[in-house]
């Protein structure tokens, strides 16, 4: 699978070499397309990267109190099982 999408890459980047070679407009026009198309691109991975995070922390904090619940109904348990064992 790895391979696949090595050679995906590598034709994409082939492709976009071809076509930058055989684009009808100026270099310095070709170069703001790219420049502005590599911003954007930054942009994206910053606003998912982000999102990401927040995600990750939302789900930190979730899982954090699921094991306090969890925890606390252990002691709860214990705390019954010793009781019964005492009063018997």
């Amino acid at each position: 699978m790895g391979r696949f999408f090595v050679a995906l890459g590598i034709g994409a980047a082939a492709g976009a070499a071809v076509a930058l070679l055989y684009a009808p407009q100026s270099g310095a026009r070709t170069r703001r397309q790219l420049r502005r198309g590599m911003e954007d691109a930054g942009e994206r991975i910053r606003d998912t990267a982000g999102s990401m995070s927040d995600c990750a922390t939302k789900y930190y904090k979730k899982s954090r109190e699921a094991v306090g619940d969890v925890v606390d109904t252990a002691q709860n348990v214990v705390t019954a099982a010793k009781r019964a064992v005492n009063f018997s």
